[in-house]
């Protein structure tokens, strides 16, 4: 790569304003790109965390997608907690939409706790929809209408990876503790130390002047944050997981499940996405009568259980059980280096195959 530009002619990277990046086809009118792909990155991470799945998005979806990814939020920038990188990206996707007068669509896909940035955002850029009161709309405009827009634009995927939906603090939530009970308690104790504010928000232990932890906020629209109505807006919601391996976020807070939900697997006999071992649709559903009030020392997991299933979710596991790499699954399951991650590689091709348009 040379100046950003892809020299087989694939894919170029332009700078908007100097300071962020948008992925477009090169060798075409990439004027007619009108859906906007926000990509976002994970903790202590970068923008080029991902540069693979950019340039895949591109080379597969010519003309129709532009990808930025987010540069507001780098490095230590992502300890300064979920809700202040929320509003940074919610800016950041703005600038990006000004600049860009063609879009029409908007799609995200997060990694890890960007997947948490990225439902603050969105629940600071939705749009309530409007009221048509004159003349017959078509069945397009109250469709388009009837969900609010997210900056505007007609909101389509929100796919995350690896993302600790329901927290950091329960058992096993964190697998490279080994669900051993003093190891957690002492992570939770010590977590603001290392990752100071989004530590606190992972561990559900930001309980500052009697408000509940944040997570737990997101989980309803709270004053002008509309945080449940902007994911209802998005036409799919899918949630990629590690079954095992991802020792930074388990299986169950990434896939949004209780334990008693998670699925008996075996290996994906499908050469084209050989890590790819379960898939299923889980429909909008809502809370069973004192569901959440019986469940005990869990009752805030499973209030944000409970909150994220009422609107419905594409859940994909993945596996990385028989590669050589597996103890980098975190990183393997979004390809974050093109050489060290390549294994990964079926996962975003996978994500670009069922991708909406």
């Amino acid at each position: 790569m040379k100046n950003g530009t892809v020299q087989n002619g694939v894919c170029s990277k332009e700078s908007v304003d100097g300071s962020r990046d948008v992925w477009s086809c090169k060798d075409s009118d990439s004027s007619s790109a009108d859906h906007l792909v926000v990509m976002v990155h994970g903790i202590l991470g970068s923008a080029t965390d991902w540069k693979f799945g950019a340039e895949q998005f591109v080379k597969r979806l010519p003309d129709k997608v532009f990808v930025h990814c987010s540069e507001r939020n780098m490095s230590k920038l992502t300890l300064d907690g979920v809700d202040v990188m929320g509003q940074r990206l919610a800016q950041e996707v703005l600038e990006v939409i000004q600049r860009k007068p063609n879009l029409c669509k908007i799609s995200f896909v997060a990694h890890s706790v960007g997947g948490l940035v990225a439902r603050y955002a969105i629940g600071r850029l939705y749009k309530p929809p409007r009221i048509e009161n004159v003349g017959n709309p078509s069945a397009d405009t109250r469709e388009k209408n009837s969900c609010g827009t997210i900056g505007g634009l007609e909101a389509m995927n929100f796919i995350t990876v690896a993302t600790p939906h329901l927290g950091s603090r329960g058992k096993k939530q964190v697998p490279f503790l080994f669900g051993v009970t003093a190891f957690e308690k002492v992570a939770n104790a010590v977590i603001h130390l290392i990752f100071r504010r989004t530590g606190r928000h992972l561990f559900l232990n930001d309980t500052d002047e009697g408000k509940p932890p944040l997570l737990r906020i997101m989980i309803e629209d709270h004053g002008e944050n509309y945080f449940m109505s902007a994911l209802h807006a998005f036409k799919r919601r899918v949630a990629y997981s590690n079954v095992g391996y991802d020792h930074i976020v388990g299986w169950r807070t990434s896939s949004i499940r209780r334990n008693s939900e998670l699925p008996k697997w075996e290996d994906s006999l499908d050469e084209k996405y050989p890590h790819i071992v379960h898939e299923e649709y889980c429909k909008a559903c809502d809370a069973e009568p004192n569901s959440v009030e019986d469940a005990g020392p869990d009752k805030l997991e499973e209030e944000l259980v409970t909150g994220l299933s009422g609107v419905s979710w594409e859940k994909v596991d993945v596996s990385f059980h028989s590669s050589r790499q597996r103890f980098a699954a975190h990183s393997l399951i979004q390809v974050k280096d093109e050489v060290l991650h390549i294994e990964g590689a079926d996962v975003i091709h996978h994500m670009i195959d069922h991708f909406l348009t």
